[in-house]
């Protein structure tokens, strides 16, 4: 028995590896800080892309380039022009609708996103307007987070299917149409 203590006196002693503790006691808050910087790169980057996508694409709207544009029209531009939008066509919903400027109505509360629990994709209301109406238009993409039980991922809002929503809006007014 003395033989063990005085090995383990001995062992309690020695300064070998006194560097791994802190190193180990610090390393989960820096893997959580770098999983939480690449969930956040990545949510900024497919955010900022839905804009640019939806902006691209109410100035064609804006322009009247198209005549009563379709909901899948509108979704494949702004899928055309998000680029990094994984299953863009899948994982996006388009509302839009004119706004009376006697009520000034918002949209509703809550953004119509893509129910991936359902195989029937919710209604939403799109009206492309007549000239000279103000318009407000709605984009909102599901996403699954990169690293969903830590750091961001775990704090971003989900829905049931574990996936987070990104939503764009916007408003703007139709060009009036010429000869009337």
């Amino acid at each position: 028995m003395s033989r063990v203590r005085t090995w383990l006196g001995s062992k309690a002693r020695e300064e070998d590896g006194t560097a791994t503790i802190p190193f180990i006691m610090f390393l989960p808050f820096f893997l959580l800080l770098l999983m939480s910087t690449l969930e956040s790169g990545m949510l900024m980057v497919r955010h900022v892309m839905l804009e640019r996508g939806l902006d691209m694409t109410v100035r064609d709207l804006r322009l009247g380039i198209w005549n009563n544009p379709t909901h899948e029209e509108v979704k494949r531009a702004v899928c055309n022009r998000a680029g990094v939008i994984p299953d863009c066509m899948n994982v996006l919903l388009v509302e839009l609708r004119p706004v009376s400027t006697t009520t000034w109505e918002p949209l509703s509360a809550g953004p119509v996103c893509v129910d991936r629990a359902e195989p029937i994709k919710p209604v939403t209301t799109f009206d492309s307007g007549v000239g000279d109406e103000m318009m407000l238009i709605r984009a909102c993409a599901k996403f699954d987070p990169i690293f969903p039980t830590s750091g961001l991922g775990f704090q971003l809002p989900k829905d049931n299917t574990g996936a987070y929503a990104l939503v764009s809006t916007t408003a703007f007014v139709n060009e009036p149409e010429i000869g009337g």
